[in-house]
């Protein structure tokens, strides 16, 4: 499956990825070939770097190391391929504009009969690629719209609520883990991961979809502990990570299913 990860900062926070070693985190190195992306957003826009080949063996991962970014949301998806053939348009994360904002998804998991229902179909936002994945953003936005498009910002509670009715539609068509940022707010959703084991009698063990780390001023803790993820130490900050695996032997706490959270300026504002 694929990796997904995200941070909020109090703080712009640079961020150097090793997205390769990064990947081994899941135990699936060599499943990860289908391409890779990075989303650091500016204000109300994002930059977004992403290629539909390895990591390992990119020069502009060589420029992510060289140029050190600061932001603070930054949200990366390593790719394995479900549906979909391997190419830029399939490649995570997408972004759509509304209301002047650079929206920003990443999904980890598998919508089955997705592609073809009518339901999803938004002609405002359609995909570029073929993937379930792309068609889910496309949907979410569509909900979105209905909320962004009034003459007054939408509070964090109507956000919040059209984001868990959109999860709660996607957990019945599979396996649903997002990451998705209007450019304020990261909103999670957990799902639930489920991984190949030959030990067990079907042959999947299932993990939890997503799980975050909370720090306060203690930014230099990330520098030496989490291979493939470098943090800058700057001045004392709180930060929130997500990521789909923990990243080494700190207090990673595991999303409970089906549970959705809110992050801001590196704090937990919501929860449901």
């Amino acid at each position: 499956m694929c990796e997904l990860f995200a941070l909020s900062s109090s703080s712009a926070t640079e961020v150097s990825f090793s997205l390769d070693e990064f990947s081994k985190h899941g135990g699936l190195t060599n499943h990860h070939r289908h391409g890779w992306g990075i989303a650091y957003y500016e204000q109300n826009s994002a930059r977004i770097i992403k290629e539909a080949s390895q990591a390992s063996r990119s020069l502009c991962m060589d420029f992510i190391k060289e140029y050190k970014m600061q932001s603070r949301i930054i949200m990366s998806h390593i790719r394995y391929a479900t549906q979909g053939v391997v190419k830029l348009a399939n490649t995570q994360p997408f972004s759509r504009e509304l209301a002047g904002k650079q929206h920003v998804f990443t999904h980890n998991g598998n919508l089955c009969n997705m592609v073809n229902n009518p339901r999803f179909q938004s002609k405002r936002f359609q995909s570029m690629g073929e993937t379930d994945s792309e068609m889910a953003f496309c949907y979410l936005m569509h909900l979105m719209a209905n909320i962004w498009d009034a003459p007054q910002s939408p509070s964090l509670e109507q956000r919040h609520n059209v984001f868990s009715y959109f999860a709660e539609e996607m957990r019945d068509l599979g396996l649903a883990n997002f990451i998705y940022s209007d450019s304020e707010f990261v909103f999670i959703y957990s799902h639930k991961r489920e991984v190949k084991n030959k030990h067990n009698s079907d042959g999947i063990t299932t993990l939890p979809g997503l799980y975050f780390l909370q720090r306060k001023c203690q930014i230099d803790v990330f520098d030496s502990t989490i291979k493939g993820l470098k943090m800058s130490k700057r001045q004392p900050q709180n930060v929130v990570l997500v990521s789909s695996v923990p990243l080494n032997n700190e207090n990673w706490i595991a999303i409970e299913p089906q549970q959705s959270m809110v992050l801001k300026n590196g704090e937990i504002v919501a929860l449901s």
